[in-house]
């Protein structure tokens, strides 16, 4: 009898005593996190070279394209060739055409031998040549799938990727000049900037020392470099520690015990001593430090 060590769904949260009415979503950090570990094996061999030879799907739903009998016909057989990640998309090049996952709120992807135990939210599974499973757990249900011959009718809509060498300050300048938009939610918009979230836009903003409400046409070509090292930071930041675990579905990242201001509202700033505040910003609690991040109207 298989024992289920999934534990039970949550509705609710805490960090550093704040309670939260939805999960993390992973965000760049952790979505690379597990592109690492699928691309080079941690206790299972690594993804690329294995086939697949079938695969169970108990959430239709999970696939968006193309149809769940079509997918299911197109997938046997095919070969992994390589795991990579674009924004919040895990890409997985195959023999033909290109597999993306979006894991969404509560998506979790992991390679294991076949006698480990069945997880509850196990909705997609796929079955490998060499007997590993590929099992997508996703308690909440919002997680997609794609099988494509072009990737980019998904990830073409995607902004630049924040950690590439030709996301510069000044491509950032031209793209926030053109909006007139308040940082926070512009941060977050995927078509702007690909893999940012709720926790490392305020780790970012955090380190450039700017207001989560400051509009994006209001900066000063120093205050935009900041931002630029900001998000860099706060993502290089991230995955050094293999992400944020701040909800029962991740396991194994520790970059939420070395957080600025995410989750921390009430505590002191670790530069200057104020307590950090927390607002609503786009529907999103926001973390902010209200002497080092400056003033709203500037």
């Amino acid at each position: 009898m298989l024992v289920d060590l999934t534990p039970p769904l949550p509705s609710i949260y805490s960090l550093h005593g704040e309670l939260y009415n939805h999960p993390h979503m992973p965000e760049l950090p952790e979505v690379e996190t597990i592109a690492q570990t699928l691309r080079r094996g941690n206790d299972s061999p690594p993804l690329p070279g294995q086939r697949i030879k079938r695969v169970t799907i108990r959430w239709p739903r999970h696939i968006a394209m193309p149809s769940v009998t079509t997918f299911r016909r197109r997938i046997r057989d095919r070969l992994f060739s390589e795991v990579n990640r674009r924004g919040k998309y895990l890409v997985f090049a195959l023999d033909r055409g290109t597999m993306l996952i979006h894991l969404r709120m509560s998506g979790d992807l992991v390679l294991v031998p076949p006698d480990t135990p069945a997880g509850r939210y196990d909705r997609t599974v796929f079955y490998l040549e060499d007997d590993h499973e590929l099992r997508f757990s996703d308690a909440r249900k919002f997680g997609k799938i794609f099988l494509l011959d072009d990737p980019d009718i998904v990830l073409g809509k995607l902004g630049p990727e924040p950690l590439d060498a030709s996301f510069t300050p000044l491509i950032l300048a031209s793209r926030l000049l053109k909006r007139r938009r308040i940082l926070k939610p512009l941060l977050m918009d995927q078509t702007f900037i690909a893999g940012l979230g709720n926790i490392y836009t305020d780790e970012a903003l955090y380190h450039a020392r700017l207001h989560p409400l400051r509009r994006s046409d209001s900066l000063d070509m120093n205050e935009i470099t900041a931002l630029w090292q900001g998000i860099r930071d706060a993502l290089t930041l991230g995955l050094r520690h293999s992400g944020a675990s701040i909800d029962w579905v991740y396991r194994g990242g520790d970059f939420q015990h070395h957080f600025r201001v995410y989750g921390r509202s009430g505590e002191p700033c670790l530069k200057c001593g104020t307590s950090i505040e927390r607002i609503i910003v786009g529907q999103r609690g926001t973390h902010f430090c209200p002497t080092c991040q400056g003033e709203v109207n500037v």
